[in-house]
């Protein structure tokens, strides 16, 4: 299963790295990756493989939500297909 990981925050430095680990240490593949910086505002969204995770989605929620609040940023994972049908016209 894939699902979307957004992140947005004021910019400092680790943020690709804290959220790579974050999510390889739970068994997930980054499979695409866009990031900016507008105006010293951190924006990244990610495509993620969740196909090796041992993590329930839920846990997986707090998980990143709790890192992304430690960092001062505002982190999110959704699945795919809820990400999808929320965003069609």
């Amino acid at each position: 299963m894939k699902a979307i990981v957004t992140v947005v925050g004021k910019d400092q430095v680790g943020i690709i790295a804290g959220v790579c680990n974050t999510l390889a240490d739970h068994g997930i593949n980054v499979l695409d990756i866009s990031q900016t910086i507008m105006e010293g505002y951190f924006t990244m969204m990610m495509v993620v493989d969740l196909a090796l995770c041992d993590e329930p989605f839920a846990s997986l929620q707090s998980v990143l939500k709790t890192y992304g609040e430690g960092r001062g940023l505002s982190i999110r994972i959704q699945r795919e297909d809820i990400f999808d049908a929320m965003h069609k016209l």
